[in-house]
């Protein structure tokens, strides 16, 4: 049942921000507290409104004390028990086991999930939390997202869902009520984009700035670090891709590759498309990439020269690849993630 923001000007919005064992308690707490905002006495430089938007709660299967995966306790202010109806459902993130995600954890709040959509609330996961939303089956063969870092644990756990890994923020379903948000800090853009929903843009960038949230504009492939695909079992294109590893740099490291292994170039160029998921070339571009980003992060060193180190003599060819991975341009890259000079630590002379 979406809602406008003509509508929230007539009552707030019910916000059941779920509370389960595996939550992590910042992307909780932080949800809270910028969506709470409208409902706090105002603190100093915070934008007055004249309605209040969201009634936030913090949900869980009972009421009272709850301790999070980050062993930090939090208190779970309403149970589903108690809850007939919500508008929105957020799921912050979970930290999963080490044998990945469990499915049928919590059926009682799989079936309160499923009952609150078919009444029209909107179900919304920040990071991993899609994990438990998954279950409910609305987001199969619908587009989403998930933190990267959890590609492989959750396509198998949930190979309907159609991951979009690189994506911040995925609105999908009918009536646009199923909202997920990827790696960990992209719950700025999914509670800006809730606030922009429902209390329209002003609200949205008058919380931004004074939170000073961001929008992940540029999407998150500047985040992604790339590990290539070493499970496949061919022990041929294993050792190639040990080798490339650390020499990617040389001068025509595929011609090599197909050297070492003793195949032909067309057999070879199959398997280990096949074995990786990509082209060899795509490999080494990935692993030169990657290299140049950690250069650029670390070093002074000049666009030009991190290209020539990472194996490319035309700078210009350099920037363009740099700018079709990672969606930056070296330049921007570097200013975005080099530690700056107020957090270095400081020499003692």
């Amino acid at each position: 049942m979406p809602q406008d923001a003509a509508q929230a000007e007539s009552e707030p919005l019910h916000v059941s921000l779920i509370a389960i064992p595996e939550a992590v308690v910042s992307t909780l707490s932080g949800i809270f507290d910028v969506m709470n905002a409208f409902a706090m006495t105002p603190p100093p430089g915070f934008p007055s409104f004249h309605t209040r938007p969201f009634k936030v709660e913090i949900v869980g299967l009972q009421r009272g004390p709850l301790e999070l995966a980050s062993h930090v306790p939090i208190t779970v202010q309403r149970s589903i028990f108690d809850l007939d109806a919500t508008d929105i459902i957020i799921v912050p993130s979970v930290l999963l086991g080490p044998d990945g995600w469990r499915k049928g954890l919590h059926p009682e709040l799989i079936d309160w999930f499923r009952a609150m959509h078919r009444r029209g609330a909107l179900l919304c996961s920040a990071c991993s939390g899609i994990f438990l939303l998954a279950e409910t089956g609305p987001f199969d063969d619908v587009d989403a997202t998930v933190h990267f870092g959890y590609t492989n644990a959750f396509t198998a756990a949930f190979p309907e869902v159609l991951v979009h890994l690189e994506r911040v923020l995925v609105v999908s379903g009918k009536r646009e009520e199923l909202i997920s948000s990827g790696a960990s800090m992209t719950w700025h853009d999914l509670v800006l984009y809730l606030i922009g929903r429902h209390a329209g843009a002003t609200a949205a960038q008058a919380v931004a700035r004074f939170f000073a949230l961001q929008w992940h504009q540029d999407g998150l492939a500047p985040y992604m670090v790339f590990e290539g695909r070493n499970d496949h079992g061919d022990h041929a294109i294993q050792a190639a891709q040990e080798w490339v590893a650390t020499h990617f740099s040389v001068a025509n490291p595929l011609e090599e590759m197909i050297r070492r292994t003793g195949l032909t170039e067309r057999t070879f160029k199959r398997r280990f498309t096949a074995a990786t998921g990509i082209s060899p070339i795509a490999y080494v571009q990935r692993l030169r990439i990657e290299d140049a980003k950690r250069r650029l992060e670390r070093t002074e060193a000049s666009v030009d020269e991190i290209s020539w180190q990472v194996g490319y003599e035309e700078p210009a060819f350099f920037r363009r690849l740099f700018k079709r991975i990672t969606g930056l341009t070296p330049g921007t890259y570097r200013r975005r993630f080099k530690i700056p000079d107020y957090a270095r630590p400081r020499v003692r002379s």
